[in-house]
């Protein structure tokens, strides 16, 4: 009878307690640099863009609605509760609607065929990667 069970459990009477120590503050600092490092910053404001320029730049302490034009139509953008979306828009495939609501600094939302897009931006720019 081979019992895969019992072999595991006869390797935990190897493990020591400075063993668990490890394990465990190794733990804890795992939890705690995903709880400071991969949380973002709530956004202050939006950068809304058009063609690739600046179309407005909203803050999101009030709640509205902005209507932006783009090649194939008006793009919808909804600001509310500080969480921005694109609402509607007129592209084909809808990728920037199904994106759904943005809150953190850093995040965007891009409609490719409308070339029109939304960027959350905090205190401070946060780069996805730095080229040199």
């Amino acid at each position: 009878m081979n019992y895969p069970e019992i072999k595991h459990l006869a390797v935990l009477r190897y493990i020591k307690a400075g063993d668990w120590l490890t394990l465990l503050s190794g733990g804890v600092c795992v939890v705690l640099l995903t709880l400071t490092l991969w949380s973002g910053e709530l956004a202050e404001k939006a950068v809304i863009r058009s063609g690739g320029k600046i179309f407005r730049i909203v803050a999101l302490s009030g709640d509205q609605q902005i209507e932006v034009p783009g090649p194939l139509g008006i793009s919808l953008i909804s600001v509310v509760n500080r969480k921005v979306r694109i609402a509607s828009d007129p592209g084909p495939r809808q990728y920037c609607v199904r994106q759904g609501w943005l809150q953190q600094a850093g995040e965007i939302a891009l409609c490719l065929p409308n070339q029109v897009s939304v960027e959350l931006i905090g205190s401070h720019k946060r780069y996805d990667s730095l080229n040199y």
